[in-house]
């Protein structure tokens, strides 16, 4: 018998499940994507028309997770840029800096996702994922639900450019990390 890894999405299970595997597999495959580069490798322009670096995607994507479930979500500060002035949070999240190492990098990302997780638990205990979240749009405040598929939805664009990045800079293919790829560690109550 196999065992599925822990970012596999249930084959059956509540939604909150379900959403909550499936960003976990995006997660999983954009970390395997951007495993084991060094800080060179991480600000490589591999794909000549664009100006996205592996090291950029991760530092976005832990913008992303600290925009999405610290401020969107819940109205707090997002931890990520704190430290950032305002006026560079556009640059910096996309360029890893002469100042930074790739475990500053691969770090800044786990934090995030360390951060997301533990918020998605509180909550789904806390009201579930139909509950508003803290962002007002135009006078609507977005559920829960639709941040979180709002996340989805860029963990798949930016997995996709991933894999032409990885591709470029050493070969890296493949959809989904081996079953034994050691990924942050995801806690059952992760999945909802």
């Amino acid at each position: 018998m196999t065992t599925d890894p822990l970012w596999e999405p249930p084959l059956a299970g509540t939604d909150a499940e379900h959403l909550t595997g499936t960003l976990e597999r995006l997660r999983a495959t954009f970390r395997w994507k951007a495993d084991g580069l060094d800080v060179e490798q991480l600000r490589t322009r591999a794909v000549p028309s664009s100006e996205l670096t592996v090291g950029g995607l991760l530092k976005h994507l832990a913008v992303c997770e600290d925009d999405v479930f610290c401020w969107r979500m819940s109205g707090r500060p997002p931890v990520t840029w704190m430290s950032v002035p305002e006026d560079d949070v556009a640059r910096w999240q996309f360029a890893v800096d002469p100042d930074e190492t790739a475990d500053d990098v691969y770090g800044l990302w786990a934090a995030a996702v360390g951060r997301s997780r533990a918020r998605l638990r509180e909550l789904v205990a806390d009201g579930g994922l139909d509950q508003p979240g803290h962002l007002d749009f135009h006078g609507d405040r977005p559920s829960v639900r639709r941040h979180l598929h709002d996340l989805i939805e860029e963990y798949g664009r930016h997995t996709g450019h991933m894999d032409l990045l990885r591709e470029a800079i050493d070969g890296r293919v493949g959809e989904d990390p081996p079953v034994d790829w050691p990924m942050l560690p995801v806690d059952d109550d992760a999945r909802g």
